[in-house]
């Protein structure tokens, strides 16, 4: 038997809608498959290369778009795998082939008689008669060789080349190290004194992941947020929160195998390396050039708009958190631990608003449906779910995705939603393949097959999973992730769907939270899961009012994330710091309260060092933020969360554009004007005028 004929990696799909074969594949399979998709990558690229007619668009730049669609098939199946049901012997082939891959790239973007080619055009580009599109793809392009090394002389292109399989080894080392110690934690709940102050709801989470995990008697706390969040919000058990919150922020900082300290480090000083290389002080510099913000000085100043009224509120937060716990009788030190507990006290208090009251109405099922039911209203497309199609889990649910005007196939969408072992933390979009129309047949394109990841506490068997308020907007937020990938409508895969700016990849998703706040949807689909009542139009008021509630400690903690990895990345010392005393005098510096601490510290902030996309860039949150904010106020002015004229803007500018359009043109074009910032102060609270409140 051949390989053609052997490994399904490398055989034709024919699955309905080219998913991938999934009950075939097995992690042995990935070795030989890359080695041949690799061979017929570089034969594509030489084939390019060597071709005797000057260069042209068609025979350079869209034939390099095409080139590698069998390496693209396996990459994508292999890392969606590697995060959302790993392995061992998964783990393995990880570890094998970071520095392999990372070199194949090195190889491809650094083809000398490629990059003359597409050099030529680029110089050219004006007078080439080409499409705005196909301008813009020649460009992004162009500026992916440079980054990669093209430009670079010999000597310094082989050092690039090391310094890239390096930090792809560390990467991946860095994301196991964190996975490895999410999925070893365990906080057994052995009886009732243990259990104080869980809800009901947190009970049964907790009662599900013992069942999971082979705990016969009593309950289980893991570090996935869907559980540590609620155990720390809930439990009466002082010495048990703090148990539980220090094993979930020293992630990564343990002595041994699984150590991230030295892997950190070692990432920064490659990272300082590669920027040197480039010709820039600090790889912030590297990092930000390509993107709308474009310096740390523009970073700096949106940051600092919003940290000194978010650590202001803060600290007013403290003092009222404080004050209940002396008003119990009580007479500790508000801590890290206790302030989501004290937090839902003085929610409760204050709003009238119990979490145990407010999950009932917010069944995942259910949710499920106001997703699709909202993507249907405003871009008109329908989610059929096709229970005959398995993908790489039972948890996992496929839906076809049609255009509802005339059932035209828009693509597929795979919904991943719960916590298990073999899945990392977080909650992340992803994409099988890629939508383009430049398959190489005049009359195919290629339609997307997106992944929606969440890590939601799964209910017990019978029993639905219901999730938080917070919760909800996180399937909303991944939700917006996946429209952007499911309507786009380019001709290249480069521009295609979330292949945009960093700071710009947040705004499709963070618009989308929006409708989840309106009452319209929340009447229609907030509905208790036992009496299919909708949620009371007074509940919904409370949630209104809360809405800014706590949001002091929010801001500060995203905040003092952003600036900590700014920091670190704006580094020009040729070495990396100990991450740990470097965070703690960063921390210090800018006067972070204790209590509050960072949503993510750099010994487990996957975001910056399982991969290089957020480095450097955790502010592209908040800078989508002002952006989401101020979009969505189109639609308040049109008196319509639903108007179909400003969703078809949302839609043709936004969501289907990709990187087709530069994005500051692309967000004018569809707000009819830059955005404002005010919008997004005001949704936090950190207007002068809210001051007080």
């Amino acid at each position: 038997m051949t390989l053609a004929t052997s490994n399904p990696l490398v055989q034709p799909w024919n699955t309905p809608h080219g998913l991938p074969p999934f009950a075939e594949v097995r992690a042995e399979h990935f070795k030989p498959a890359f080695d041949a998709a690799i061979a017929q990558h570089l034969a594509d690229i030489d084939a390019i290369a060597a071709l005797p007619q000057a260069p042209t668009f068609d025979n350079t730049v869209a034939a390099f778009d095409r080139s590698g669609r069998l390496m693209a098939r396996i990459e994508a199946l292999f890392y969606n795998l590697t995060a959302s049901e790993t392995s061992p012997e998964l783990q393995a082939v990880e570890r094998e082939m970071a520095a392999p891959l990372a070199a194949h790239n090195s190889v491809v973007y650094m083809n000398a008689r490629l990059f003359q080619r597409m050099d030529a055009l680029q110089a050219q580009r004006h007078t080439l008669g080409l499409s705005p599109e196909q301008t813009r793809l020649l460009e992004r392009f162009h500026l992916d060789f440079v980054r990669a090394g093209a430009k670079l002389g010999d000597v310094a292109q082989k050092r690039y080349a090391q310094v890239m399989q390096r930090l792809a080894e560390l990467t991946t080392r860095f994301s196991q190290n964190v996975l490895a110690d999410e999925s070893a934690y365990r906080l057994v709940l052995r009886d009732e004194r243990d259990l104080v102050g869980l809800p009901d709801f947190v009970r049964a989470a907790a009662r599900q992941a013992a069942s999971d995990r082979g705990v016969t008697e009593g309950h289980v706390i893991t570090l996935s947020r869907s559980h540590i969040v609620p155990f720390l919000t809930f439990s009466d058990r002082r010495d048990l929160r703090e148990q539980a919150w220090r094993a979930w922020v020293s992630r990564g900082e343990h002595d041994g195998a699984h150590d991230n300290r030295p892997v950190a480090r070692e990432i920064l000083t490659l990272r300082r390396e590669q920027a040197r290389l480039h010709g820039y002080a600090s790889y912030a510099d590297y990092a930000l050039a390509d993107t709308m913000a474009g310096t740390q000085a523009a970073v700096s100043d949106l940051l600092q708009q919003v940290w000194a009224p978010a650590r202001e509120r803060a600290e007013a937060e403290q003092q009222a958190l404080q004050a209940l716990a002396l008003s119990r009788g009580e007479s500790l030190q508000i801590e890290a631990w206790d302030w989501r507990y004290y937090a839902e006290k003085v929610r409760q208090a204050r709003y009238d608003l119990d979490e145990a009251a407010i999950k009932p109405y917010f069944p995942l099922n259910r949710m499920v449906d106001a997703v699709f039911d909202c993507a249907q209203r405003l871009f008109g497309v329908r989610f059929t779910a096709r229970p005959d199609l398995h993908a790489y889990h039972p948890d996992v649910q496929v839906y076809e995705v049609r255009q509802a005007a005339d059932d035209s196939l828009v693509g597929i969408f795979l919904h991943d939603n719960f916590a298990r072992p073999s899945k990392r933390s977080g909650a992340w979009m992803s994409l099988f393949r890629n939508q383009s129309r430049n398959s190489g047949s005049p009359t195919e394109g290629v339609l997307p097959i997106v992944v929606n990841n969440n890590n939601f506490a799964k209910g017990a068997p019978g029993e639905p999973t219901l999730l938080s308020f917070d919760d909800a907007r996180t399937l909303f937020h991944e939700f917006g992730h996946g429209l952007h990938g499911l309507l786009s409508s380019v001709t290249y895969e480069r521009l295609s769907g979330t292949n945009v700016l960093r700071d710009f990849v947040e705004l499709p998703s963070q618009l989308f939270e929006h409708w989840l706040s309106e009452r319209a949807v929340l009447k229609q689909h907030a509905r208790h899961h036992l009496t299919n009542e909708p949620i009371p139009d007074e509940l919904i008021t409370r949630l209104e009012e809360a809405n800014r509630f706590n949001q002091g400690y929010e801001t500060v903690r995203y905040v003092a994330s952003a600036r900590v990895d700014m920091a670190a990345h704006a580094l020009t010392d040729a070495e990396g710091p100990d991450i740990t005393h470097f965070e703690q005098a960063e921390i210090a510096r800018m006067g972070l309260p204790a209590a509050v601490g960072m949503n993510h510290r750099l010994a487990h902030f996957q975001h910056l060092f399982a991969g290089s996309g957020y480095a450097a860039g955790y502010y592209v949150y908040l800078w989508a933020e002002v952006l989401d904010a101020d979009g969505y106020d189109a639609f308040t002015e049109a008196g319509n969360p639903f108007d179909a004229s400003v969703a078809q803007r949302l839609r043709q500018f936004i969501y289907s554009s990709g990187n087709s359009r530069e994005p500051r043109e692309a967000y004018r074009a569809f707000r009819g004007r830059d955005p404002l910032v005010q919008p997004m102060l005001r949704e936090r609270g950190l207007l002068e005028a809210d001051a007080a409140q």
